[in-house]
C-alpha cells in the first residue's frame, strides 16, 4: 500500500496563502490529511509556510492539484510517492 504526500512551500505567505487556500478548498475531496506549519508568534510570524497533505484519488488528479498550486507566484509544490 502506498501513500501520496503533497508538499507545499509558500513564500510571501500573507499574499499567497489565500490563493493556496482557495485551491485546496476546491480540491478538498482529494485531501485525507492536512498539516500547516509556519514559525512565529503574534506579530512575529514568518513570511514562509509549509503545508503537508496526504492525498487520495487518481494520479492525474493529484498531479493537476500540484500543478495548480505551482503556478502561484512564491509557491512550490512537490508530490512524493511512498510505498513499502
Amino acid at each position: 500500500m502506498g501513500k501520496t504526500i503533497l508538499l507545499i512551500l509558500i513564500g510571501k505567505r500573507k499574499d499567497s496563502a489565500v490563493k493556496v487556500q482557495q485551491i485546496l478548498t476546491g480540491w478538498g475531496c482529494l485531501i485525507k490529511t492536512r498539516l500547516g506549519i509556519h514559525d512565529g508568534i503574534l506579530e512575529n510570524c514568518s513570511d514562509e509556510g509549509l503545508v503537508i497533505c496526504e492525498l487520495v484519488g487518481t494520479k492525474e488528479q493529484k498531479e493537476e492539484l500540484a500543478r495548480k498550486l505551482a503556478v502561484i507566484p512564491e509557491v512550490n509544490s512537490k508530490l512524493v510517492e511512498l510505498s513499502l
